[in-house]
């Protein structure tokens, strides 16, 4: 079985599928990072439409996705734009916990996997 990989660098790719499986690398913001935790889990949620389309899949086939936040109290501002994103009827199994990220201007990290 082949393995295909988006967007890869040095360290890791943006993307890899292997048979009909889309795993993500995590997802932080590109143009919001530093704003708002509603601003980043837009773009984070827009990085990743991107990365499910080149990989030939979209949000109605993720199967888990995993949420990392700097702070808890957040996770109410999150789960709004979460909530308006997601599939209806194609929700994933999902987590979120608190973490500390790789940089102070990032609130938000997002990795999920998908179906081909």
């Amino acid at each position: 079985m082949t393995i295909q990989r988006f967007d890869t660098g040095p360290r890791m790719s943006q993307a890899v599928v292997h048979g009909n499986t889309v795993y993500l690398a995590g997802v932080v913001a590109n143009k919001a990072a530093g704003e708002s935790v509603t601003r980043q889990t837009q773009d984070i949620l827009s990085i990743i439409d991107g990365h499910l389309a080149k990989a030939g899949s979209d949000k109605s086939k993720l199967l888990t996705a995993t949420i990392y936040l700097t702070d808890m109290k957040t996770f109410p501002e999150m789960n709004a734009v979460w909530d308006g994103w997601v599939s209806a009827g194609n929700t994933p199994a999902r987590a979120t916990v608190e973490a500390k990220l790789a940089a102070p201007q990032y609130n938000v990290e997002i990795m999920v996997i998908a179906a081909r």
